[in-house]
C-alpha cells in the first residue's frame, strides 16, 4: 500500500492539457495586446472591467499556488493547524471589503503608490512606496514559482527547476505583451475552473470515504504463500503525549514487491498491518530514510469499527475522521555512527486532535501540550500578518482600478470572498483526504492536493494540476504587472520625474515586467522544498507591516503628514525582512543550526506591524508644520 510515485513519466492527456492551457493563456495575451497601447490599458486595463468579471478574477488572482497547494499540503500534514491559514486569508478580506475597496478606487489610477501620494504629491512617499511594492511582489513571487516546480514534476516529468523556467517565460510573454487586461481574463478563466475542479475532486473523495489497512497474523500471511518475511525490520521510537512508544516495523515481500508492515498486538494476538511507508536507500539491515506517507488506521462510523465506510457526505465525512484514529506522517532526526538520519513515521491520533487548534507542533497554543512563548507569539503574529496584510498586497490593491466606479470596487469584493470563501471550505476535505488517503509525498507538502487527484484518476489528475499551473501563471502575471507599474509609474516617471509619456512608460513597464521575471525565476530554484504557503505568509507580513500602517492612517487620521508615511513604510520593509531573515527558517535555508538563529521568532508582524504604526504617529506629530499634511480625505 505505498503511496503514489512522482512519476518520471508524462502522460499523454497531462502533456494536452498542459499545452492547451498554455496555449489559450498565449492567444488570450495576443488578443488583448491592442488593448495595451496605453500606460492605462496596459496597467489598469483601461478601467473597464466588469465588476463580476473582476470579482471571479480577483479570487483567481488570490486562490494561487500557497491556497492550492500549500494549504492542502499544510491540512494533509498538520490538520487544524493548516487551515488556520485559510482562515486568516479569508479575514483579511473583511478589511479590504469594509476599509479599502472604495477608498482606494477613488484615490488610485495606476499603482497603489498614486493612493497614497494623492494629496501629497511627494517624493518620499513615491519611492517608498514603489520599493513596498517590489519587495512584497517579489516576496509573493516565490512561493507561486516554487509552485510552479511542483506541479511541473509530476504532470510533465521534468525537474522542478525547469517548471520555474517555464512559468518564468510564458508570464514575462504574458505580461510583456498585454499587461493587465490578459491578466484579468487568464485569473477569471482559471479562478472559475479551479474551484469547480476542486469540488469534482472533493465529491471524489466522499464517495471513496475510508479505507483501513489490511490487517494478518504473520504466521498466517506467509503461509499463504504470497507474503515472505524479508531479510531486514527496523524500530522506531517515539514520542507521543508525554510517553516514549516503541514502533516495530517488519519488511515483508507482497506478490514480489517489498512493502512495510506494522508489528502490532490485537486483543494480546500478534498481528501485522500494512503501512504506506515509501522505502530508499538502504544501509546494512536497517533504512537510513524511511517515508511515511500517512492513514487512517482505525475507523470509528456510528460508533462502530468498520473495514471501510463507502459513500460518505461532508458532515458524515467530517465526523467519521473526528472519531477515528489517523496515522499522519511525522519526522525525527538523530545522529548515528557520524551520519544524519531523518525517520518518518506515523504518529497516531484522534481524528478529533487533529481537528483541534494546537494539536501539531506548528502552532501549539497549550501550554500543558508543549506549547511555548514562541509559539504562541508566532501564531499571534502570522494570523495579524494574514488579517491585515490581504488589504495591503500590491497586486489586490491595483484590481481596484481596473473597475470603473468605486461602488463596482466593492461589489466586486463581495464576489470574491464568495468564491474564496467556498474554495477555503474546499481545501479542507482534500488536505484530510490526503492525510487519511496515503497519498502525501513527505519531501514536498505542496504535492498533496496533485497526488490526491492522481490517486483517483491521470484524466483529474491532469485536469487539477493543469488548472493549478494556469493558477500560478496569473498571480504570477498580476504580481509582475505590479512590479512593473512601480518602476515605470512610480519610480520613473513620478519620483525621478522623467516626464514619459504613455507609450515610453509601457516599454519601460514590460523592460521591467522581464527584470523581475528573470529574478523570480532564480528566487524560485533557490527555495525549492518550502512549504508555498509558509512563504506567503511571509510577503503577508511584509505587506502588512509596510502597506497597511500608511493606508489605514491615511484614511482615518487627520494628522498623518507625508513624512510620517514615508518613515513608516521603511520602517516596516526593514523590520520585517530583519526577522524574517534571522529566523530559524531561513537558518535552515542558510544550512545553519536553526537553534543558533539571532531571532528565535518565525513571523514578524507582531513586531513589525506595531512599530510601523508607532512610528508612524511620532513622526507624524513632530511634523504638523510641515506643508502637506493631510486635512481631509
Amino acid at each position: 500500500m505505498l503511496s503514489p510515485e512522482l512519476s518520471n513519466q508524462p502522460e499523454p492527456i497531462a502533456v494536452f492539457l498542459f499545452l492547451t492551457i498554455v496555449g489559450l493563456v498565449l492567444v488570450l495575451s495576443w488578443y488583448f495586446a491592442k488593448k495595451a497601447r496605453s500606460a492605462a490599458g496596459y496597467f489598469a486595463a483601461g478601467g473597464s472591467i466588469h465588476w463580476m468579471v473582476n470579482g471571479v478574477a480577483f479570487a483567481g488572482d488570490y486562490l494561487s499556488a500557497a491556497s492550492f497547494l500549500g494549504i492542502c499540503g499544510m491540512i494533509a500534514f498538520y490538520g487544524y493547524d493548516g487551515f488556520l491559514y485559510s482562515i486568516g486569508y479569508l479575514a483579511g478580506w473583511i478589511v479590504a471589503m469594509f476599509v479599502v475597496a472604495e477608498p482606494m478606487k477613488r484615490l488610485g489610477k495606476y499603482t497603489f503608490a498614486d493612493a497614497l501620494d494623492a494629496k501629497f504629491n511627494s517624493k518620499g512617499i513615491q519611492l517608498a512606496a514603489a520599493v513596498s511594492t517590489l519587495i512584497v511582489s517579489m516576496c509573493y513571487l516565490i512561493p507561486q514559482m516554487v509552485g510552479a516546480g511542483t506541479l511541473v514534476e509530476p504532470l510533465l516529468g521534468l525537474p522542478h527547476f525547469v517548471g520555474v523556467l517555464i512559468v518564468g517565460g510564458v508570464v514575462i510573454v504574458i505580461v510583456s505583451t498585454a499587461g493587465m487586461t490578459s491578466t484579468t481574463y487568464v485569473q477569471f478563466i482559471k479562478g472559475g475552473l479551479l474551484i469547480v475542479f476542486s469540488v469534482v475532486l472533493v465529491m471524489l473523495v466522499l464517495v471513496k470515504g475510508f479505507t483501513a489497512p489490511d490487517l494478518a497474523t504473520i504466521d498466517a500471511a506467509v503461509d499463504k504463500g504470497n507474503i515472505t518475511i524479508a531479510d531486514m525490520s527496523f524500530t522506531v521510537t517515539s514520542s507521543y503525549n508525554a510517553e516514549n512508544i516503541n514502533r516495530t516495523f517488519v519488511v515483508l515481500e507482497k506478490n514480489s514487491e517489498k512493502t512495510v508492515w506494522q508489528l502490532m498486538e490485537d486483543e494480546g494476538k500478534p498481528i501485522i498491518r500494512e503501512v504506506p511507508f515509501q522505502m530508499t536507500t538502504a544501509q546494512g539491515e536497517t533504512f537510513s530514510r524511511i517515508f511515511a506517507t500517512g492513514f487512517v488506521s482505525k475507523i470509528v462510523q456510528d460508533g462502530k469499527v468498520v473495514k471501510e465506510t463507502g459513500s460518505l457526505d461532508p458532515l458524515s465525512y467530517l465526523r467519521t475522521f473526528m472519531g477515528s484514529i489517523i496515522a499522519p506522517p511525522a519526522k525525527i532526526s538523530y545522529d548515528a555512527d557520524g551520519s544524519h538520519y531523518t525517520v518518518w513515521f506515523h504518529n497516531e491520533q484522534p481524528g478529533s486532535q487533529l481537528l483541534q487548534p494546537g494539536a501539531s507542533n506548528k502552532f501549539k497554543l497549550d501550554p500543558d501540550k508543549g506549547a511555548t512563548p514562541q509559539s504562541i507569539l508566532n501564531f499571534i503574529s502570522l494570523m495579524l500578518a494574514l488579517f491585515f496584510g490581504t488589504a495591503a498586497l500590491p497586486h489586490i490593491l491595483i484590481r481596484y482600478y481596473t473597475v470603473p466606479s468605486p461602488k463596482d470596487a466593492r461589489k466586486s469584493t463581495i464576489v470574491a470572498i464568495a468564491g474564496i470563501g467556498f474554495f477555503y471550505i474546499l481545501t479542507l476535505f482534500m488536505g484530510l483526504g490526503a492525510m487519511s488517503g496515503g497519498v502525501i509525498n513527505v519531501l514536498d507538502s505542496n504535492s498533496a492536493a496533485p497526488l490526491l487527484a492522481k490517486s483517483f484518476n491521470t484524466v483529474i489528475f491532469a485536469i487539477i494540476s493543469a488548472i493549478a499551473f494556469a493558477t500560478v501563471l496569473g498571480t504570477v502575471s498580476g504580481l509582475i504587472v505590479a512590479s512593473s507599474g512601480a518602476i515605470a509609474h512610480d519610480l520613473a516617471d513620478r519620483y525621478l520625474g522623467l516626464k514619459i509619456n504613455d507609450k515610453t512608460k509601457v516599454i519601460i513597464g514590460k523592460a521591467a515586467a522581464v527584470g523581475v521575471g528573470l529574478l523570480a525565476i532564480v528566487l524560485g530554484i533557490l527555495f525549492q522544498g518550502m512549504n508555498v504557503s509558509f512563504l506567503v505568509g511571509w510577503a503577508f507580513s511584509v505587506a502588512a507591516s509596510a502597506n497597511l500602517p500608511a493606508i489605514l492612517m491615511l484614511l482615518f487620521w487627520k494628522k498623518t503628514t507625508k513624512l510620517g508615511i514615508t518613515v513608516s513604510i521603511f520602517v516596516g520593509i526593514a523590520l520585517s525582512l530583519a526577522i524574517i531573515l534571522l529566523s530559524p527558517d531561513m537558518y535552515a535555508v542558510y544550512g545553519l543550526n536553526p537553534d543558533t538563529a539571532l531571532i528565535q521568532l518565525s513571523q514578524p508582524a507582531i513586531i513589525s506591524v506595531p512599530m510601523s504604526f508607532l512610528t508612524l504617529i511620532i513622526v507624524s506629530l513632530f511634523t504638523q508644520k510641515q506643508k502637506g499634511t493631510l486635512e481631509k480625505v
